[in-house]
């Protein structure tokens, strides 16, 4: 009985421990049920040349990973592959656009946001610290680092793939502001059995402008597995002739009598549609070769089918695309996150007057194009542009400037090429004196010609990035810009895409996406005709 009240006293010393040990507890419980209130966001960018907001594209990760919220000023428009609904407001690699501002409730944590606006804008990356319940209100100005515009040259990405009505028009036009296009051309695709993208209208009638850039309306239109893609711009209505569907010739002249022109996408290359080239392009019915895009190669720029036209003497227009949402630079088109992107190929079409549809096309018609990933060119040749044609006296002086303008971070130069007939006739390097990564120039005095020659300019810089002009075109004494050295080659390698041709023709498939053979006698006509054109090149060209 002498230790009950030290029994007592270590007893309540025990109960007042454990009482405020679960006090303790239930206060460390209590603090973290309270739920972590989300910080806000609220974002304006700007151009450094303006102060009101501009469109741009945005990208919000944290550590690496892709932040999958979606502010309510987003700009969705339906896209997808075979114009199912894939996408609306996330682009294909989860970024998305915004008319300059928007805001967005995040919890607390540390983001990354990348800001760009076109090759033309300095891409900007910033941190972001949100903290719990407060709003961050950030502002951010965009500079160019080269005005193309200014220059006279509109950039065009000449194959996109979105259906559209005219209540799409406006947030088409944020999509194409947000990544500095002038001209978006939005093509109806075509298969041998159904369209899809439609367009509301053709010609002018189809034109949406805002400020200085411009919607238009295209087609891909046929596309076949053996004969290749073909393309329209400009036309004052869509061309499809459902019976005649491998005779694309008749749509191209179509599309002449229609005011537009015609030629072939993917570089010619995949499809087999060096095959319909061949076929159109030596009977003077193709104007333009998409010879730049990230559809078949990690190199976007492919010329092969390209010079062996040039090379034979028929002058046709450079152009590029996107083939949005099909292509990107990753090429994996299974990806959720794959790289499509608008504006991502792209070409420039100079015209001295005001941007409209009718001023593009005529410098598109005229061959005043370039068509880049990145680097920027100016080509002169005796003060003409690509695209010109004219003729000299034999060992006239030429004077040929090839400036390539680039960007140390974004768009660093690597080389600059002169090609003149296929051949790299002068070449500069970063490494050389007096050149950078920022600008590489050629100077040249050629005074040795004998003979007409197709000169043209292309340049390499940073990861698969590449330009090149469409030719300049010199004749001597009136004589042709052709290339005597490689016509007979060239010739025969016609030859042997025509008798690719006829082996299709003899092949009779179950298969419903190959449908030549059905066609037999209205190619070996064309086919007939063709041959008659190269036997009239060998005595011509000889």
């Amino acid at each position: 009985m002498d230790n009950l009240p030290v029994f007592c006293w270590n007893h309540w010393r025990w109960l007042q421990a454990l009482t405020g040990f679960f006090l303790g507890l239930f206060a460390a419980i209590s603090v973290e049920a309270q739920p972590v209130k989300p910080g806000q966001v609220a974002i304006e960018i700007t151009t450094t040349t303006g102060s009101k907001p501009t469109p741009v594209r945005v990208r919000l990760t944290q550590q690496g990973r892709v932040v999958k919220r979606l502010p309510t000023e987003a700009i969705g428009v339906m896209y997808g592959l075979w114009d199912h609904a894939d996408g609306f407001g996330f682009q294909p690699d989860s970024s998305f656009y915004v008319d300059g501002r928007f805001r967005l409730a995040l919890p607390p944590g540390t983001y990354q946001l990348s800001l760009s606006k076109g090759p033309e804008f300095i891409d900007q990356q910033h941190q972001l610290v949100v903290r719990s319940g407060q709003t961050q209100r950030k502002a951010f100005r965009l500079a160019r680092w080269i005005d193309m515009a200014a220059r006279g040259w509109y950039s065009t990405d000449g194959h996109i793939h979105i259906r559209r009505s005219p209540r799409e028009d406006p947030l088409l036009m944020n999509w194409l502001q947000a990544e500095d296009v002038r001209v978006g051309v939005l093509l109806r695709m075509g298969d041998f059995w159904e369209t899809y993208y439609p367009q509301y209208a053709y010609g002018e009638k189809g034109v949406y402008r805002r400020d200085n850039y411009l919607l238009v309306s295209g087609q891909e239109d046929p596309r076949t597995p053996e004969i290749g893609h073909a393309l329209g711009y400009g036309a004052s209505d869509k061309v499809r002739f459902s019976k005649e569907y491998y005779h694309y010739d008749t749509v191209f002249d179509k599309l002449h009598e229609l005011g537009g022109l015609a030629g072939y996408a993917h570089h010619a290359e995949t499809f087999h549609g060096y095959r319909g080239l061949t076929l159109d392009g030596l009977r003077d019915k193709v104007d333009v070769l998409e010879i730049l895009q990230y559809c078949v190669d990690a190199n976007p720029l492919r010329t092969e089918h390209y010079y062996h036209l040039l090379d034979l003497g028929f002058p046709v227009t450079a152009t590029a695309g996107s083939d949005f949402p099909w292509c990107g630079q990753d090429h994996d088109h299974g990806s959720p996150e794959h790289s499509a992107r608008i504006g991502n190929a792209r070409f420039y079409v100079f015209t001295e007057k005001p941007l409209t549809n009718q001023s593009w096309k005529e410098g598109l018609k005229a061959g005043h194009t370039v068509v880049t990933s990145g680097p920027m060119l100016d080509f002169r040749v005796n003060n003409a542009r690509p695209g010109d044609r004219f003729d000299v006296k034999k060992h006239t002086k030429l004077v040929i400037s090839a400036t390539a303008f680039g960007h140390s971070k974004q768009v660093p130069l690597e080389r600059i090429e002169l090609v003149g007939h296929g051949k790299v006739l002068a070449s500069v390097t970063k490494n050389q004196p007096g050149q950078s990564v920022n600008q590489l120039t050629i100077k040249l005095n050629l005074d040795t010609l004998t003979h007409g020659i197709w000169l043209a300019v292309r340049c390499f810089a940073g990861s698969q990035q590449a330009a090149h002009t469409t030719p300049i075109y010199v004749t001597v004494d009136g004589s042709g810009f052709h290339n005597p050295e490689t016509a007979d080659r060239y010739l025969k390698l016609s030859e042997s895409y025509l008798r690719e041709i006829e082996q299709e023709l003899e092949k009779e498939s179950s298969n419903p996406e190959f449908q030549l053979w059905h066609y037999k006698k209205g190619l070996k006509t064309r086919i007939a005709e063709t041959r008659e054109v190269i036997e009239g090149l060998k005595k011509r060209l000889k």
